[in-house]
């Protein structure tokens, strides 16, 4: 590499100084979306579970063996919806979402599965329409200001129609998941066929009265958890990646700062050089005179 001469790396360091505004700059805004995220997040959690509580109280009252959602079948056609961000500058939030989605679609497609996608964010998109993958639909934007439960409810719809009329025998939802405050990973859970363990139907009993027929109602409830669950999952992801763009925009400072840190002393040695060098060509000078 060619020599850089003290301007040149004035200039660097100037360009490192204004890339670590920037940075910190984003830091600052993820930490803010950060905390309404997670505002959202704990709100949605405690409403999730009370309609899961719901659908297991009423699947002791209602015959879940003749109901289509309950049916499992063979896993000979299964849809994996992915949701990821729009955005990157989030350190390993995307990639690590789309590496679980490779490992379940890879062991299903071993076992002789077809696999199609339902890819909720511009990333996953992005990376799985380059690899020749059946893609049912796609969705970008999904994060820009508010949550856009639309899309949710479209996609428990599409996929539930299509688990109703056999086009697919399993789905499986994977998104990002806080954990902690602190932390996130990708979590892969089965959304359809829909699960209630004997042990959650024998917890509580309850007594329900229906204005409407059981069927009816358990139908409705079960169709809106459904939705809700993947709005939800929108929910936890959109949380991970503010918490993930904001560790990674503070890392990215810090090396910001290291790097100023080695340039400016790289700038004061080249400088160093530069006076010693010119004090060397003086000091020939005054003796060549002096010889004259």
């Amino acid at each position: 590499m060619a020599k850089l001469s003290p301007r040149d790396i004035r200039r660097k360091i100037q360009g490192i100084k204004n890339t670590k505004r920037i940075t910190n700059a984003m830091k600052v805004v993820s930490a803010a979306k950060l905390r309404k995220a997670q505002e959202l997040v704990y709100a949605s959690r405690p409403y999730s579970e009370k309609i899961y509580e719901l659908v297991s109280h009423l699947a002791k009252h209602v015959d879940t063996e003749d109901h289509p959602l309950f049916d499992y079948r063979d896993e000979k056609r299964v849809d994996v919806i992915l949701i990821t961000a729009d955005r990157g500058l989030a350190g390993a939030f995307n990639s690590n979402a789309i590496k679980e989605a490779e490992k379940l679609i890879e062991e299903k497609e071993k076992k002789g599965a077809e696999i199609a996608l339902f890819l909720i964010g511009r990333k996953g998109y992005q990376y799985f329409s380059k690899r020749g993958y059946k893609i049912i639909k796609g969705y970008d934007e999904v994060f820009r200001k508010t949550i856009n439960f639309s899309v949710a409810k479209e996609v428990a719809e599409t996929v539930r129609e299509r688990f109703l009329n056999g086009e697919t025998d399993r789905v499986y939802l994977i998104n990002n998941e806080m954990i902690t405050r602190a932390s996130y990973k990708p979590i892969v859970r089965t959304f359809l066929p829909f699960s209630v363990s004997e042990e959650e139907k024998e917890e509580i009993s309850g007594v329900y009265e229906f204005e409407v027929s059981q069927e009816e109602f358990f139908d409705y409830v079960v169709n809106l958890y459904l939705n809700y669950q993947i709005y939800r999952a929108m929910v936890e992801s959109n949380a991970a990646e503010h918490f993930a763009r904001m560790i990674a925009m503070d890392n990215a400072t810090k090396n910001a700062d290291d790097l100023i840190r080695q340039w400016t002393l790289i700038f004061n040695k080249a400088r160093q050089e530069a006076i010693t060098t010119e004090l060397i060509d003086i000091s020939n000078a005054v003796e060549a005179l002096k010889a004259q």
